[in-house]
């Protein structure tokens, strides 16, 4: 099957953004006299947004105060916003990728749970004219695994989509929505948390094919 639109995630779909979320979640903890994070840890609560995020960073005894919660969301969102693009670093083979998709014709956008206006940042820094549109976490819409925001986009963008993303809310979200989903794994989870997905994908040259409709 050819794809006429493909809408991907970002952190660890198209962007390795990992050290900057620690070093930014880990700043607000140490601003607020809380222990930091190692790496890893980082890394297991991203892909549901900046307050499950914080929330799960913070230490277990006050992840139920809401006002703290909120306070250090904010803190994190504009230490964030002030390094971007920060470190992050676009996977290997990604722009030729959207490269190709444009020149097919395949309209290629970003859904994210990151906040919107990182997302948008990140995207016209990075890929500038390669996609069409890039939406992240916003208010008035539920965040992913929800299908709502997914839909709203595809129906702006038309024609057969497929979802690529590298997590379990990913295949979710995809699944919601009733599309197709091809799970990368090079992104931030391992291959054995991404069951569901239609295509399991180890390089962006394999990911053309499957959008082209040339995978075996």
């Amino acid at each position: 099957m050819v794809y006429q639109t493909v809408i991907f995630d970002l952190d660890g779909t198209l962007l390795d953004t990992l050290e900057d979320l620690t070093d930014s979640t880990n700043q607000t903890l140490r601003e607020q006299g809380f222990p930091q994070r190692r790496q890893e840890e980082i890394q297991s609560f991203l892909g549901n947004g900046a307050r499950y995020l914080i929330q799960n960073a913070l230490p277990e005894a006050v992840q139920g105060q809401e006002e703290l919660v909120s306070r250090c969301v904010a803190r994190f969102q504009e230490i964030y916003r002030g390094i971007l693009p920060g470190k992050a670093k676009v996977y290997p083979g990604i722009m030729e990728l959207l490269a190709a998709l444009k020149t097919a014709g395949v309209r290629t956008a970003v859904l994210s749970n990151k906040p919107d206006f990182a997302v948008k940042a990140l995207c016209k820094i990075l890929f500038g004219e390669l996609l069409t549109m890039a939406e992240g976490e916003r208010d008035g819409l539920p965040r992913k695994p929800a299908p709502e925001h997914l839909w709203q986009m595809m129906e702006q963008l038309t024609g057969s989509c497929l979802y690529v993303g590298d997590s379990e809310v990913d295949v979710a979200t995809a699944g919601n929505a009733k599309v197709p989903c091809a799970a990368v794994t090079w992104g931030f989870r391992e291959r054995d948390m991404l069951a569901g997905a239609d295509y399991f994908v180890d390089t962006p040259e394999q990911l053309l094919k499957i959008c082209l409709g040339e995978a075996l």
